[in-house]
């Protein structure tokens, strides 16, 4: 028997949580012994190699400009119809939004749609995927929270409508002692408490929030410093606002980095300030290592951070309960945070593995295959 097709439609290859989770669930899914291919609908810009490496095939239709454009809907159907794929499952908004017009013209046994966070760009996107829905067999959220909220505001009938979450890969990110201390050493952070903060500087993340509390924690606990990983559109006026409250000693700005599970390793707790979210790959990485977290509770951060067992829940855009909650975090006894930061890996471990989440992607689409009545030829 030939191995089942599944083509992985996404808007974009960059840098970010939903295309992070794609490469982690397509290359694990193809050393199971599916035949995968990965279409971006933009120039990718990251990934690449790595989906190469793995035997994974990857097209772009090359969509540079906002204008309509009816040849990338061509472009993909042409490719659907002779690739001839079990199973089409598409990422982000304007993949599934596209591939929904696509399925007019070129046969799926299965079409499945996958939203990545509570808050996909406004209610026009949300009334799209609600006139689109017939022309999908499911629509997937990453968070129950979002989930509940589709459902709510009519964007997708509770019956179509599923939740699977991300995953991590638990023995790539996991506490490693000696990887701690010699990266601590290298960064020059032996006697400091070390909050880490990762990801793209753009609205959601809400960095000024996180800064402005970070000058507070400072102010009572001046033998800290935060560090934050990622780039982005919003860096320069986050770092103005670090020179505005003369935060330059204690605020360190690391880029892009290829070394997350060691910085993870070398931090003492986690620190999220966004003002929404999906399901954020970066708490399920700091669980993994064991870091205690304190983050905004938004969208599905309080289905990874147990309040009060794991870490502390604070309202999104609120400086100063996320300086508190900071600040208690830091207060607490050595033996008890490293106890939080067991929790938090256990928490991890049984619920978010990655092994776990490509099973359950594995058992949605042998269900809808099953129920199309598709036999692999």
């Amino acid at each position: 028997m030939k191995p089942v097709r599944i083509l992985y439609l996404i808007t974009g290859l960059n840098i970010g949580g939903a295309e992070t989770q794609l490469i982690r669930v397509a290359t694990r899914l193809k050393a199971r012994g599916w035949d995968v291919r990965v279409v971006s609908l933009l120039p990718p810009r990251a990934y690449v190699k790595e989906l190469e490496a793995a035997g994974i095939p990857v097209l772009s239709l090359g969509i540079r400009r906002k204008l309509p454009d009816p040849r990338p809907i061509l472009r993909l159907a042409r490719l659907i119809r002779e690739w001839r794929p079990h199973i089409v499952h598409s990422y982000m908004v304007h993949a599934n939004l596209l591939v929904r017009l696509v399925r007019l013209i070129a046969p799926m046994p299965v079409l499945i749609c996958s939203a990545r966070n509570i808050n996909e760009g406004g209610r026009l996107r949300e009334i799209l995927y609600r006139l689109t829905d017939s022309l999908c067999d499911l629509t997937t959220q990453v968070s129950q929270a979002g989930l509940e909220r589709y459902v709510r505001i009519g964007a997708v009938p509770r019956h179509k409508i599923r939740y699977i979450p991300n995953g991590v890969d638990t023995a790539h990110f996991k506490p490693d002692p000696e990887i701690r201390v010699a990266l601590r050493k290298e960064l020059g952070l032996e006697n400091l408490f070390v909050w880490l903060a990762v990801g793209r500087f753009d609205p959601q993340k809400d960095y000024p929030s996180l800064v402005r509390a970070f000058a507070r924690v400072v102010a009572e606990e001046s033998n800290t410093v935060l560090l934050i990983a990622g780039d982005g559109p919003l860096r320069p006026s986050v770092k103005e606002l670090v020179r505005e409250l003369r935060l330059e000693g204690s605020v360190r700005f690391l880029g892009i980095r290829r070394d997350m599970p060691k910085l993870m390793n070398a931090a003492d707790a986690y620190a999220m300030s966004s003002a929404w979210e999906g399901m954020a790959n970066v708490l399920l990485e700091a669980s993994a290592s064991a870091l205690p977290i304190v983050a905004t509770d938004v969208g599905g951060n309080g289905e990874i951070v147990l309040d009060g067992e794991t870490g502390f829940l604070v309202p999104p855009k609120d400086p100063d309960k996320l300086a508190q909650a900071m600040l208690r975090l830091m207060g607490m006894p050595e033996e008890e945070r490293q106890a939080m930061g067991k929790a938090a890996r256990k928490h991890i471990e049984a619920n978010f593995s990655l092994d776990r989440v490509v099973d359950m992607w594995e058992n949605l689409y042998c269900e809808f295959l099953a129920q199309k009545g598709v036999c692999v030829e």
